[in-house]
């Protein structure tokens, strides 16, 4: 981990604030109402998502590489009454046997992963057969113009957002890899750069 490694972590929180009370947390919430049983949360960073699990939940394991993250997130999840854990772990490697999780959620994840489709195979694999993947996301933009933007400004972003990349073609990628998508939002990440603004939120059942 690298000495910004370590700043983006220990600045989070204090960045998002804003992002969270003006559109992440009702989506949060929203979304989160419905996990219930094994839950996987892949990539938890400080734990944003650990005051929206319910009392469906019966067990939780978060997953999170990045050490100083790490540590943060265990931090918050003491402070939580919920039946959870955090592993470290990477999105293509998930430690877990298959077909272990009723739910998966993601949020805000896909854009920093080093692989995507291996990510989503990974999470496919270790869901249920009708298992849903929750999920939470900025992807590229569907204006051809701003997409455009995006392209030009990638590189820059992802020095600048710890290795977040702004134009991802996110949903496309979650259909590839097995889901059937049974619920999406689109909405826009108010209060941040215009290359980083397009959100999807919405849950996707895996194939069996």
């Amino acid at each position: 981990m690298n000495l910004w490694g370590r700043v983006f972590a220990a600045g989070y929180d204090r960045a998002m604030a804003g992002a969270e009370r003006t559109v992440l947390g009702e989506h949060r919430s929203s979304l989160l109402a419905t996990a219930a049983g094994s839950v996987l949360e892949v990539g938890g960073g400080t734990g944003a998502n650990l005051p929206f699990y319910g009392a469906g939940v019966r067990e939780l394991i978060v997953t999170e590489p990045e050490e100083p993250m790490a540590r943060r997130l265990e931090r918050r999840l003491a402070d939580h009454e919920l039946p959870g854990r955090v592993v470290r772990a990477p999105a293509e490697e998930l430690p877990f046997g298959a077909e272990s999780f009723d739910y998966v959620v993601s949020t805000l994840v896909l854009c920093t992963v080093d692989d995507p489709a291996l990510s989503l195979a990974e999470i496919h694999r270790v869901l249920r057969p009708g298992g849903r993947l929750i999920f939470l996301e900025h992807v590229r933009s569907e204006d051809p113009r701003l997409a455009r933007w995006q392209d030009r400004l990638h590189g820059g972003w992802v020095l600048i957002g710890h290795g977040c990349h702004c134009n991802r073609p996110t949903l496309e990628s979650i259909e590839q890899a097995g889901f059937s998508v049974s619920a999406l939002e689109h909405d826009r990440f108010r209060g941040a750069p215009a290359i980083v603004r397009p959100l999807i939120a919405g849950v996707a059942r895996a194939s069996a």
